[in-house]
């Protein structure tokens, strides 16, 4: 019998590509989604899953709920009999957290908690977080590996994902049958090689390879580079960019790291190679063929100088390690852009 698996927020950018993994890999997807993130397709499905079930060729199982609603949250556990849960549902965007610190809190912890509290009431113990690397901060060495000091986040979306993966690690002391796999995130870049599903932002984008790719395609006139006086090597800030089918595939290694009744466990999912705002614009006008403008501002304020990850405890524990490099990433960013020049609303 396939497992299901809940995944909440599965309608959006990495959420829908870990949706089509998850079939691939013989489970059955049940995805929940308030719509905050995802544009509405046809057959009441956000358009990002309509294009999965186009992929994968098998329907997609799909409500519209938001995980604050609690009593709806307790009808659907008790519709489906869930083996475990993938939670990448929330607010993402660093800039707007900082105005909006409440909003954040809100969704991200009230959010999280009902879902770990319905969680307990229905019998599943098993759950994959998407955090992130800002819990990280500003790196006191690097690579940073999973030993790193975290908390030192600059920023309201930083520190909710650090305060619920404190929650999940008290739960997962105090409750010993509780098994959790909490997974940082680099910079996931690029979409599905079949150009049909890929990073949707609404309104300017927030991070810098869809941005790249809106200039690339005649969306925008420049890019901002925010700051070319940082400590790296052509003085722009460097980041470690994970394809997004990779960080997808790293969610089905963690899925099966659970049923070992591993306990708590921390992984950080990047390639472990740093490249500069400077390098991904060249990166991305040889995938395109495309001049990209950009001109140099002042840094943003919270912006950190370097950031990769050290992705080894991930290979030895979960036998993942990231397939694509940064020519793919860009070569296949660039597909989802010329296909949808604006994002899921083409149709």
């Amino acid at each position: 019998m396939a497992e299901k698996i809940l995944v909440t927020g599965g309608a959006g950018y990495i959420g829908s590509h870990c949706v089509l993994e998850l079939v691939e890999a013989g489970c059955i997807p049940v995805v929940i989604d308030n719509f905050h993130n995802a544009i509405r397709g046809g057959d009441a499905l956000p358009e990002s899953l309509q294009r999965v079930q186009e992929i994968v060729g098998k329907k997609i199982i799909f409500q519209e709920l938001d995980i604050l609603d609690e009593a709806a949250l307790q009808e659907l556990f008790k519709k489906h009999h869930f083996s475990a849960v993938m939670h990448f549902a929330g607010l993402k965007a660093v800039g707007e957290s900082v105005q909006k610190p409440l909003e954040y809190y809100k969704v991200n912890l009230t959010g999280t908690i009902r879902l770990l509290e319905t969680m307990k009431a229905h019998g599943v113990r098993d759950i994959v977080f998407s955090s992130s690397a800002t819990v990280y901060g500003d790196p006191a060495y690097l690579p940073l590996d999973e030993n790193h000091p975290v908390g030192g986040c600059t920023n309201p979306y930083g520190k909710s994902k650090y305060f619920i993966e404190e929650m999940i690690r008290d739960l997962c002391k105090a409750e010993k049958d509780w098994n959790a796999i909490l997974l940082r995130y680099f910079n996931p870049i690029g979409a599905h090689e079949s150009g049909r599903i890929g990073e949707d932002p609404q309104g300017i984008p927030n991070n810098l390879m869809p941005y790249v790719a809106q200039v690339a395609v005649g969306r925008r006139e420049y890019l901002s580079v925010f700051g070319d006086d940082y400590k790296t090597a052509d003085g722009t800030g460097v980041r470690d960019y994970i394809h997004v089918v990779d960080l997808a595939k790293g969610h089905i290694a963690a899925l099966k790291k659970l049923k070992e009744n591993c306990g708590c466990k921390i992984y950080n999912l990047g390639t472990g190679c740093g490249y500069s705002v400077l390098q991904m614009i060249t990166a991305m006008e040889k995938a395109s063929g495309r001049e990209i403008k950009f001109k140099v501002t002042a840094r943003r304020e919270g912006d950190i100088a370097a950031c990769y990850a050290d992705p080894a405890l991930a290979e030895q524990e979960l036998g993942w390690k990231a397939a694509f490099g940064l020519d793919k990433m860009c070569e296949d960013l660039w597909r989802w852009q010329v296909q949808n020049p604006t994002g899921f609303s083409n149709n």
